[in-house]
């Protein structure tokens, strides 16, 4: 079982897979299905070992992970039995996200301009940070990885992201202006200095960029009306609602337009971009909305 995991996972990889998670998870089960005297998956001892995990997601995560390498290895051994992948009921929810207004970014920049030490380049980082997460839709992680060198003149190139894909992702004058004046200011070393760096010139870490916006939230009176607490990550969600309310009315347009909005944010297939029409209910409202015209149109036609 163990070299059919190896070269299952050398397969992955191969792809552009990490499979760093499915590396411990199978290799977990592996050792826990050999201890057992067994050298193919058996559906009651997956579900066994999955049932370990302390939460339902995990153990949902843990025998769907198992089901992935069983489809892949069964086309050789069909030995191996192909456990029921939803055995746990396990649902995925995802958060609904706080979509601001050009109001709220304005505070958040404001606020992040007042950050101490007064005058000092952290406050300039913060505010150049904010302001080009709100009219990018990158991801946090992606911004943080940004080099000197990757600021061209046809955009920001952002190098193998979550899917391992590279994109190019341009940028309209104005946020090529507050770039180019910010980096003036940070005066970089060379091509490869981070584009957002702390004090030492290091990249600015996560937890630590996390932590500054959570209190420039509240800084800045961003409160939103339910109990929900607004998150960096919703400024990528605000960008691609209020891209999506752009969307032509045009029913021939629209799907280019969703398209292409996918692309610009480096989702690996459309069906990430779609979940954004169910974010807000201006958009549902517009949803409904474009499927009751059509209807109508259908019925008079």
């Amino acid at each position: 079982m163990l070299k059919a995991i190896e070269a299952y996972l050398g397969l992955r990889r191969s792809t552009g897979f990490a499979m760093l998670n499915a590396e411990y998870l199978l290799r977990s089960f592996a050792t826990f299905a050999i201890k057992r005297g067994q050298r193919h998956v058996h559906t009651q001892t997956a579900i066994e070992w999955a049932a370990l995990g302390p939460s339902l997601a995990q153990r949902d995560a843990r025998l769907k992970a198992v089901c992935r390498f069983v489809r892949h290895v069964r086309v050789e051994d069909a030995r191996h039995e192909l456990p029921p992948a939803n055995h746990f009921g396990a649902r995925r929810t995802r958060r609904m996200p706080h979509i601001y207004t050009a109001a709220d970014i304005d505070r958040l920049i404001e606020a992040a301009l007042r950050l101490r030490p007064k005058g000092g380049l952290r406050s300039r980082t913060y505010a150049t940070l904010i302001a080009l997460l709100s009219v990018t839709g990158l991801r946090i992680s992606e911004a943080l990885k940004l080099m000197v060198a990757d600021v061209t003149h046809d955009g920001l190139l952002i190098r193998e992201t979550k899917f391992r894909k590279t994109r190019l992702v341009p940028l309209h004058d104005t946020a090529v202006a507050g770039l180019k004046d910010y980096l003036t200011l940070r005066r970089p070393c060379s091509a490869t200095d981070p584009v957002f760096a702390d004090a030492q010139g290091l990249p600015l870490r996560y937890i630590a960029v996390k932590e500054t916006f959570d209190r420039l939230v509240v800084g800045a009176g961003v409160l939103p009306a339910t109990k929900r607490r607004p998150h960096l990550h919703d400024l990528r969600h605000t960008f691609a609602v209020r891209a999506l309310q752009g969307t032509p009315l045009d029913r021939s347009r629209s799907g280019a337009h969703m398209a292409a909005l996918a692309t610009y944010m480096g989702h690996v297939n459309i069906h990430a971009t779609y979940w954004y029409l169910e974010a807000t209910a201006d958009l549902m409202r517009d949803v409904a909305a474009a499927g009751e015209g059509f209807l109508t149109e259908g019925r008079q036609s």
